[in-house]
């Protein structure tokens, strides 16, 4: 059997980090000047803060058979550096038997009885407020994330924006705001008495399109004469010659409207 040779210089280097290791702590030992700690360990706050919590909160809802991921280009048009920081969510709603297309399902936030959509149309309250309650628990999770209230914006289209208004209404804590786009009033008057005070805090902007025939636009123009009666701030813009769709011009007012609402200081992880 052949005889291993031990290897000198290893020995050697073994010996001589030992050595040093064991100088190392007796310095630490003795010595009454503290030596600095390694970069990762310093106490600065810069450093010792957990990164700063999204500036602001975009929840986007979207319409009736459509989907969260096919709407995600429209933060595209939010340039503006207050929305460097901005978080985005596009969640897609269950798949549910709708009426109106009969029986047919596909991606539905709540049953809709009718198209077109009027001021009139029968409403599915306890399919409403089921979504609602989701909208509700994606608002809590970005609050306990570390984003003020007061920077979290509800926003949606159609089927969307009618959920929008029903969540922003029914929230107990005032938020950033509330954009409605050809939405209509998805619950009967009687919900004004469950609107907490803070909710009536939360601003609404509407806006809907006068061509509209797939929700109406006097369903539309219900939304601020309630809205007022709820005590409930909310500025309508009309658009004419516009369908059943969001116009680039609407997206435009959106990004300015949030930015004026936006607050300055944003909360930190504690």
């Amino acid at each position: 059997m052949p005889i291993m040779k031990p290897n000198i210089a290893a020995l050697l280097g073994v010996s001589l980090c030992a050595t040093f290791a064991i100088a190392f702590i007796l310095l630490l030992l003795t010595s009454k000047t503290p030596l600095p700690l390694p970069v990762y360990l310093v106490s600065n706050h810069s450093m010792a803060m957990p990164p700063a919590a999204p500036r602001s909160f975009v929840l986007w809802l979207h319409g009736l058979g459509d989907s969260g991921p096919a709407n995600e280009p429209i933060k595209t048009f939010f340039t503006s550096p207050e929305f460097r920081n901005t978080r985005w969510l596009f969640p897609s709603a269950p798949n549910n038997s709708v009426t109106c297309n009969y029986g047919a399902v596909m991606p539905s936030w709540f049953d809709i009885h009718e198209i077109p959509v009027t001021a009139e149309s029968p409403k599915d309250e306890s399919g409403l407020l089921k979504a609602v309650r989701n909208v509700h628990q994606v608002i809590d999770r970005a609050i306990d994330s570390g984003t003020n209230c007061d920077n979290i914006f509800v926003c949606g289209f159609s089927q969307g924006g009618a959920l929008t208004l029903a969540s922003v209404l029914l929230y107990q804590k005032s938020l950033g705001g509330g954009a409605v786009f050809s939405g209509w009033l998805p619950f009967n008057s009687s919900i004004i008495d469950q609107i907490p005070p803070d909710a009536k805090k939360t601003p609404i902007l509407w806006l809907h399109g006068m061509a509209d025939r797939t929700v109406m636009f006097e369903a539309g123009q219900a939304g601020p004469s309630f809205l007022e009666r709820a005590g409930v701030s909310c500025e309508f813009k009309a658009y004419p010659n516009l369908g059943h769709s969001i116009s680039n011009e609407e997206l435009q007012y959106l990004e300015m409207w949030i930015k004026a609402r936006m607050q300055n200081s944003s909360q930190r992880f504690e």
